[in-house]
């Protein structure tokens, strides 16, 4: 990766006009990483624990989605689904890679679906962690991360929220990711992606039963029970939907399983991928 003095700063790439931030990292069969939609993400700060892991037997690429982390947004600040899809399409075929594996975490397996369903010949398989994707009464947990206002007690709240072991929830922790919400833009643009309502926005980002249905993918599908943002329930519709998948459950695990429980979930997508 580069920017030694910010990890989360790796490659820059122009795609469509708008300067794209990403890391890519290892060899081999191309895996696609998409971070979820809390305040002040990136793709290394969602994926710190597993890009390097996963690297080991597969070239990674884990992207700041449009208007997140240090990928630039559009000047007008509207955000919808086509746009993301778009601008991770036009991302794709800049690296020329026409074929991918997606995993998707929250916001991300929303993302990774959609990507699935409106053109399922650039997914090879899809890992959905912890994810959106069909229509539900948002939770309290989502209705706070999208609300969001920036403060470092409002943060942790968030990180409070997001994790089961409290024990991985400090005051520098939270500062850090404060800081990283409040640098100049991100929270303009994160405000004008997700406003009320947002039984609406989720209904955005889902998509309708008959096309998940018909998915063709492989699919490995993953949840903390204790998860307060996206509910178990959401996987359990998402497994009983597409035909091809095979969900797994973390016990003691909240938003975070891909942080709360990193070697088991490394381990895990790896051999999901790997197998023939």
């Amino acid at each position: 990766m580069n920017g030694a003095a910010n990890p989360e700063v790796g490659h820059t790439l122009d795609v469509g006009g708008y300067a794209t931030n990403y890391h890519d990292l290892g060899s081999g069969a191309p895996v696609l990483m998409l971070h979820g939609s809390g305040p002040g993400v990136s793709a290394f700060a969602n994926w710190r624990f597993n890009m390097p892991a996963l690297a080991q037997h597969f070239r990674v690429v884990g992207v700041d989605l449009l208007g997140f982390g240090y990928t630039a947004g559009p000047d007008d600040g509207v955000y919808t689904m086509q746009r993301w899809r778009e601008h991770l399409l036009a991302f794709l075929d800049a690296l020329d890679l026409p074929r991918v594996s997606v995993i998707g975490n929250s916001f991300g397996g929303a993302l990774a679906l959609d990507l699935a369903v409106r053109h399922p010949d650039r997914v090879a398989r899809l890992v959905l962690m912890g994810s959106g994707g069909v229509a539900a009464a948002p939770t309290p947990g989502l209705e706070a991360v999208w609300g969001y206002e920036p403060s470092v007690a409002n943060m942790r709240k968030l990180m409070e929220l997001f994790a089961y072991d409290q024990s991985r929830v400090s005051d520098e922790l939270a500062e850090l990711r404060y800081r990283a919400s409040i640098r100049p833009g991100v929270y303009e643009n994160f405000s004008r992606m997700f406003p009320p309502p947002r039984e609406q926005r989720v209904r955005d980002i889902s998509q309708y039963e008959a096309d998940l249905a018909r998915l063709p993918h492989r699919t490995l599908i993953v949840h903390g029970r204790e998860d307060r943002v996206v509910p178990l329930a959401t996987s359990l519709e998402l497994h009983r939907l597409i035909s091809d998948s095979q969900l797994h459950v973390f016990g003691r695990c909240g938003h975070w399983t891909q942080i709360e429980h990193a070697g088991a979930f490394n381990a895990l997508v790896k051999e999901f991928l790997l197998a023939a």
